[in-house]
């Protein structure tokens, strides 16, 4: 059987894996938010010009610019969705290396009231 300090250290090292895999969905979802801003922008400012494609497909252009913010919007929910998760994710984490902290502790301790027990015994058997 594994000793609490080795779960524990164990439990320590998924916490930060998931926290990882936490922060490049929430990166990747920032990204494409902000890609579909940029998509956005670009297609309003290409209206915006008055460029004969354009105006023959003024509806195409504004359905397309539409459907980026909409794009956007989800994203930026998702990724506060996920921003969410980390948090919870890092409270996990502390707490989990608190418990881990205080296992290795009182491991230490009870090596040293064995050693100390050992020594007075070993002096009680010399005498």
């Amino acid at each position: 059987m594994t000793s609490r300090t080795d779960r524990l250290r164990q439990l320590v090292e998924l916490q930060k894996q998931l926290k990882a895999i936490h922060e490049i969905r929430h990166a990747g979802l920032v990204r494409e938010a902000a890609a579909a801003r940029e998509e956005a922008d670009a297609l309003m400012a290409q209206s915006a010009e008055q460029s004969p494609v354009a105006s023959v497909f003024a509806d195409l252009y504004t359905r397309r610019i539409g459907a980026a913010l909409v794009r956007k919007d989800e994203k930026d929910r998702l990724a506060r969705e996920e921003a969410g998760r980390i948090a919870s994710e890092t409270a996990r984490a502390n707490i989990v290396r608190r418990y881990y902290q205080e296992a290795l502790l009182q491991e230490e301790r009870i090596a040293a009231e064995r050693e100390a027990l050992e020594t007075i015994t070993r002096q009680a058997t010399e005498k």
